[in-house]
């Protein structure tokens, strides 16, 4: 599977101090089937523990995920900033992960050098 960030979602990453190696261990995770919640259209929610305060007192993420496929991190926020999320952000962050879901390899190459995405390289 190969695992990417979106350019804004790699800036609130670095903010939230999650390493490329716990954002590996999310990822991992997610393809095993262990997410918080399925918002559906390929947009999955994942809690991940913010160091030393594990996941209750740590970050959700959204996440646009095919299983074995590939997985981008889309959205990072920690739950004291945003209880839920509105029926418009989630439409919005649906038709993306439809979007980047889609890219042919050749796409994604071209975003990545356009610096949309990074990849994550276990």
């Amino acid at each position: 599977m190969r695992i990417f960030k979106t350019k804004t979602s790699g800036r609130d990453l670095k903010k939230a101090s999650l390493t490329d190696a716990e954002l590996i261990g999310a990822a991992e995770e997610v393809n095993r089937g262990e997410y918080e919640a399925d918002l559906g259209g390929d947009v999955f929610k994942k809690r991940v523990a913010r160091s030393g305060a594990g996941k209750s007192g740590g970050f959700r993420v959204i996440l646009f995920f095919r299983k074995d496929e590939r997985l981008f991190f889309g959205y990072v926020f920690a739950k004291s900033n945003l209880a839920n999320i509105a029926d418009d952000r989630l439409k919005w962050f649906r038709k993306v992960a439809k979007e980047y879901l889609e890219y042919t390899d050749k796409e994604l190459e071209a975003r990545i050098k356009e610096g949309w995405i990074e990849e994550i390289v276990p």
